[in-house]
This record gives structure tokens, C-alpha cells and sequence, in this order.
């Protein structure tokens, strides 16, 4: 379903989208998609979260700040680019029951988990993964939710050395 719904918005645009027109490509019935979504939101959310997932690890830049600011700073590129903010929209309108969100919450954990077990292999102090979800990647996505106009990489930078060198105990 998920390749059908990506192909036909590819052709046409998310806001032409119908049940039956997804049923069809993929081929199946309108109601096997009611069965199983419920509603076009709900598959549109389903197909959001699964786009919004990460397509690999964070990348290594040899210590904790670097691995976080490029970290921080890509995230912020990517969900507040138009697609992003499409697929967010999405993820949270067709969650009656948060679990998508809270899919995608899961997904930047275990970015930011990576980040931070690899920063403490190479025997460096880091923060508990709650402070840096709580004061890099909140903030993030309430900016991109509402108050777009104010995004930057160097936004991400501050928000991460604000982590560093405010938010966290001395060792």
C-alpha cells in the first residue's frame, strides 16, 4: 500500500488522493485499506511515519559536539524541508491513538542514542538521551511546527551547545 500511496502522490499530489484510487494501483479492494486504516488520514499517516524514518545511522565526526551539531542540524534540514513538514502533518493528523508519534519520537531516540553510546565508548561525558530530546529536538519540531520562520542551522548548533555546556552535571 505504502508504494502505491508514494507512486500516486508522486503523480498527482497528496490532496487529489482517494481510497479507491490507492486500492487500485495496489491492487486490492477499497475495503481491504478500510479494514485495515480505518480512513485515507490514518494510511496517510502509516505512510508518513515510514518516510520519516532514519535510512541510516548518524554519521561520526569523531566527538560528541560534531556528531550532535551535524546530527541536530540535518534533522532540522530534513523536517522542516516541504516534504518534511508534509510528512509530519500527516503523522500526527491520522493518530487517533499517538502511536505513529510516538513511533517517530522512537526513531530520533535511537538516532540520538547512537550519537550518545559512541561519545561514551570513546570515553567522553555525555547527557542522558531525555535532555537532549527535551532540549535539542523538542524545540526543533515545535519551531517547525510554529514558528517556521526562525530555522537555521546554527539554531541546531546552539541548541546542542546548550546541552553542553548549560544542561549537563560536571563529571
Amino acid at each position: 500500500m505504502h508504494a502505491a500511496v508514494r507512486e500516486l502522490q508522486a503523480e498527482q499530489g497528496r490532496g487529489d488522493l482517494t481510497i479507491p484510487q490507492i486500492a487500485a494501483r495496489a491492487g486490492v479492494t477499497p475495503s481491504t485499506l478500510y479494514r485495515r486504516w480505518g480512513d485515507l488520514q490514518e494510511l496517510l499517516s502509516d505512510v508518513a511515519v515510514e518516510r520519516l524514518r532514519p535510512e541510516a545511522p548518524p554519521a561520526d565526526h569523531g566527538n560528541l559536539r560534531a556528531d550532535l551539531e551535524h546530527w541536530a542540524a540535518a534533522f532540522l534540514e530534513e523536517m522542516s524541508s516541504p516534504p518534511g513538514r508534509s510528512y509530519i502533518r500527516d503523522a500526527l493528523a491520522g493518530d487517533p491513538d499517538g502511536s505513529n508519534s510516538g513511533q517517530c519520537s522512537a526513531y530520533a531516540v535511537d538516532q540520538v542514542d547512537t550519537i550518545l553510546s559512541r561519545a561514551a565508548e570513546r570515553g567522553e561525558h555525555v547527557p542522558d538521551t531525555d535532555t537532549v530530546m527535551d532540549h535539542v529536538v523538542a524545540p526543533v519540531m515545535y519551531r517547525i511546527l510554529f514558528r517556521p520562520g526562525l530555522l537555521d542551522p546554527q539554531y541546531a548548533r546552539d541548541l546542542v551547545a546548550t546541552v553542553l555546556y548549560r544542561l549537563m552535571p560536571l563529571p
